[in-house]
């Protein structure tokens, strides 16, 4: 069979273009990081009370580890989706291609802006 499975609107693309994709693509980041942050604050609040008997401290500061990592590694990895995003967006409608250069030029470019900040 050769029929669309959607209706789509006249001149409509069948795929979504790379500015839909972003919203995608910072809001699957900003949650993965918020999950492997939260991760890593369990084990780290575990490492550090180790030695802590078990009372409502231990749990309130292995608590403030998952929510502090959390939040790092979501707000760490959502700039780095945001960057990435706006960087494809403009090169593409710069360009007026959509191919896998842009992809390149944009994870490169988010990459040389991301350690620019920091020291080698």
């Amino acid at each position: 069979q050769d029929t669309d499975e959607f209706i789509l609107p006249t001149g409509a693309n069948k795929t979504q273009s790379r500015f839909e994709l972003a919203f995608f693509t910072i809001g699957g980041c900003c949650m993965t990081g918020a999950a492997f942050g939260a991760l890593n604050g369990l084990r780290l609040g575990w490492k550090e009370t180790q030695n802590m008997p078990w009372s409502k401290p231990r749990n309130v500061q292995i608590l403030n580890m998952v929510t502090r990592q959390g939040a790092l590694w979501a707000n760490t990895l959502g700039s780095l989706a945001l960057l990435y995003s706006a960087f494809g967006v403009v090169i593409e409608k710069t360009r007026g291609a959509e191919d896998d250069l842009n992809t390149i030029a944009a994870g490169t470019l988010t990459g040389m802006l991301y350690k620019s900040t920091g020291r080698v």
